[in-house]
């Protein structure tokens, strides 16, 4: 599910969690027979876990041209409090500019 400035998506059912972020619904456990009708043999059915990846990015215009890139937690969050007063944030980009690392807001 893509999480957009902090704003809750609309196929959005759990959330926001503790890092803002909103979730689809969180599919149903699976029987012990299911669990053991999927595992091979010489497998060992284990319990079931919830696998949830984030990854975060930030899209900005660079002039002309739209960039998107890699960032972190920290700046996600500048940017979901910057976003309703749509407050300017200058960034500061990591290595070779193929990432985010800092968002601060712009003095005014």
């Amino acid at each position: 599910m893509l999480n957009q400035n902090g704003l809750k998506p609309s196929a959005a059912v759990v959330g926001p969690d503790d890092r803002g972020l909103w979730w689809p619904t969180v599919p149903q456990k699976p029987s012990v027979d299911e669990v053991e009708q999927r595992k091979k043999p010489q497998e060992e059915a284990s319990k079931p876990e919830l696998l949830k990846d984030v990854k975060y990015q930030l899209t900005y215009k660079e002039g002309d041209q739209q960039r998107t890139l890699p960032t972190n937690y920290e700046v996600y969050r500048q940017v979901v409090k910057a976003y309703p007063s749509r407050t300017p944030l200058e960034l500061t980009l990591g290595v070779n500019d193929n990432s985010v690392e800092k968002a601060e807001p712009i003095a005014k």
